[in-house]
């Protein structure tokens, strides 16, 4: 399904942003409605792309999902890999379980079909690096990575898996797509205490799926 990289690095030393699935994939497990303030309905207006429900999410087999409000402006924390290259101009939603298992959608409507094309390419690449970019960050992350194919959806979807395992024994799994419809990009992000075993592939493919074709 892909090539899978891994460098191991030593020491003890902790470094910000990397602690668990939750905190590592960026997650948010224990946010409430409440907490995120809703500068965007749910249910969009026409011509407003829409988000995923909690329904749309890969199963959870002990625990129903929850949702945040769709929210305008980068999520915070921004989520690992690609975090930095999200603009002012994004919206975002934040799902949650009752246990370590959460995902996130972020959507940026570009100015135009090439604007969101590259876009959309900037996303991947960062993706691509994204494993070795964070054992660069933090020596004591090991990190590995796999690519889990296109979709064929709109313009199509790419997924991605990231684990990240630490020197004080976390073992965190996270699974990422990179959508587009026309002028719009979508990221798909789903976290949870694990290995590549645990990653509910299948699942997440047919929610990016979803995801995509709910757009518009």
């Amino acid at each position: 399904m892909g090539e899978t990289m891994k460098i191991r690095t030593r020491g003890m030393r902790q470094n910000r942003g990397i602690r668990t699935t939750v905190a590592a994939l960026a997650a948010v497990a224990g946010v409430t409605a409440a907490a995120v303030p809703a500068v965007a309905a749910t249910t969009p207006a026409s011509g407003t792309p829409r988000f995923l429900e909690p329904a749309d999410l890969p199963p959870h087999p002990t625990s129903p999902w929850y949702a945040g409000p769709v929210t305008a402006g980068q999520p915070d924390p921004l989520p690992i890999c690609v975090g930095d290259a999200l603009p002012s101009i994004t919206t975002h939603r934040d799902y949650w379980t009752e246990y370590d298992t959460s995902a996130q959608q972020i959507t940026v409507v570009e100015r135009s079909e090439q604007r969101a094309k590259d876009f959309a390419a900037l996303l991947r690449k960062d993706l691509a690096g994204c494993a070795k970019k964070l054992m660069q960050q933090d020596p004591d992350i090991t990190a590995a990575q796999k690519y889990y194919g296109r979709l064929n959806v709109e313009e199509g979807a790419d997924v991605y898996g990231i684990h990240t395992a630490s020197a004080w024994g976390s073992s965190d799994i996270g699974l990422f797509s990179v959508g587009r419809d026309g002028t719009t990009v979508t990221v798909v992000r789903w976290g949870q205490m694990g290995t590549f075993q645990q990653a509910q592939v299948a699942d997440f493919k047919a929610t990016t799926v979803t995801a995509v074709n709910k757009l518009y």
